[in-house]
């Protein structure tokens, strides 16, 4: 066998070249660091960003304000509803009753108080005819007392017999008698017309309190035949709808929510170290995790939160106990998205954003964002009750219209 041949020598690099490689290196390390160290003081001194960061909406509860049976359901989840559509349907059958009863009710205090009214001028003749009697029998009495004194003083001359006296006494004491009948006659008809006129006297047919009472029966009624339908109070998307037809629902049970999603806003939750210098209108660029970095929203902080997520905890951290451990707490800072969100990128409750703070940007004056997302909800609940006002006040005057005679006059 041949003997293998030697290996040749690897080349050594000679000490002046291994020199400039190491300097080389250390100056390629230095710049890297003053690079880094530059970004950090030019840039990253200047932002504060967090991925704990989550889209948040308002979540109206559709919930029924009287009891009832459900008999339709218009809606399911993830549909879009506008502001005012019939969601869902009660057995309205015990409303309409109940409206027809308060009706009729109304009819009958404007009768009652008409009735009030015309009795008025028949108590009026009727004290005047007692008073009038009351003034025949004092004259009655007059004239009796009269003859009973001329045929006393007959008497002593014997002119007349004692029978006669007796008769003019009789005739006297009975004049009298019917003088006190007819002023207790006359007394009870001036209460009785006092009466009758206080329960009527100084309102409108209107304005008595009997028919205001039917009236607001009336309407109460006509308000309970009303909510037998939820309609929606604002724009949105449904979910969680929970309700079923053929269901029987109490008052105040959730059936369903409605979620503007054109209302939305991200709550960012930042460590307690980088809030040192954040403050209300400072701008913030979002990203969404389900869109990828490549599309950005763009908003500003509208609100930092009065505690941390712990304080506010169903079972806070007992802090003093002794078995204690430090942990970095965060608070929530509330972002409101600026403009329009573009439709073929919508943001959905609850997804995961990426939030990047520019400190040294000039904090703006916070803008009307969706804290008042509230304010459109209140504005339909505010229009719905005054078209219940205004349906309510309608029908009370068309029954008072109806049951008024046409020779009487509201005074």
């Amino acid at each position: 066998m041949n003997a293998p041949a030697p290996a040749s020598p690897e080349p050594v690099m000679p000490p002046s070249r291994r020199r400039r490689v190491l300097l080389l290196l250390a100056l390629l390390l230095l710049v890297a660091a003053l690079g880094v160290g530059a970004y950090g003081w030019l840039v990253l001194r200047h932002v504060e960003s967090t991925d704990n960061a989550y889209v948040q909406a308002p979540l109206v509860h559709i919930t029924p304000r009287i009891d009832g049976t459900v008999v339709a359901v218009e809606v399911d989840d993830t549909d879009a509803v506008q502001a005012g559509q019939l969601l869902v349907r009660l057995d309205d059958t015990d409303a309409r009753l109940a409206l027809q009863r308060a009706g009729a009710a109304l009819a009958q205090a404007v009768r009652e108080v008409r009735v009030l009214r015309a009795q008025d001028g028949s108590l009026d003749a009727q004290v005047q005819a007692r008073r009038a009697d009351a003034e025949r029998m004092r004259a009655e009495l007059a004239r009796a007392e009269d003859l009973a004194a001329r045929r006393a003083r007959l008497q002593a001359t014997g002119a007349i017999s004692d029978e006669d006296i007796r008769q003019a006494a009789a005739a006297r004491d009975a004049a009298r008698s019917a003088l006190a009948a007819a002023q207790s006659a006359q007394a009870a008809a001036e209460q009785q017309a006092a009466a009758n006129l206080a329960l009527s006297d100084g309102t409108r047919l209107d304005s008595h309190p009997s028919v205001q009472r039917a009236a607001a029966a009336l309407r109460e009624a006509l308000l309970s035949l009303r909510r037998t339908e939820l309609r929606a109070p604002l724009a949105g998307q449904v979910a969680r709808r929970t309700v079923q037809v053929g269901q029987r629902v109490a008052a105040g049970a959730a059936l369903m929510s409605v979620i503007p999603l054109d209302q939305v806003w991200v709550e960012a939750n930042f460590k307690e170290a980088q809030l040192r210098h954040m403050r209300l209108g400072q701008p913030v660029r979002l990203t969404a995790d389900a869109y990828g970095r490549k599309v950005e929203y763009r908003g500003r902080i509208v609100g930092i939160g009065a505690g941390t997520g712990a304080a506010f905890a169903l079972l806070p951290a007992q802090n003093a106990t002794g078995n204690w451990i430090k942990v970095v707490q965060r608070v929530p800072v509330r972002v409101a998205l600026d403009g329009p969100l573009p439709p073929q990128y919508p943001l959905r409750v609850g997804l995961s954003m990426h939030a990047t703070v520019q400190l040294d940007a000039m904090a703006e004056a916070p803008r009307a964002t969706a804290s008042a997302a509230s304010a459109p909800a209140a504005v339909a609940a505010l229009d719905e009750a005054a078209s219940a006002q205004r349906e309510a006040d309608a029908l009370v005057q068309r029954i008072l219209d109806a049951n008024l005679s046409p020779k009487s006059s509201r005074r």
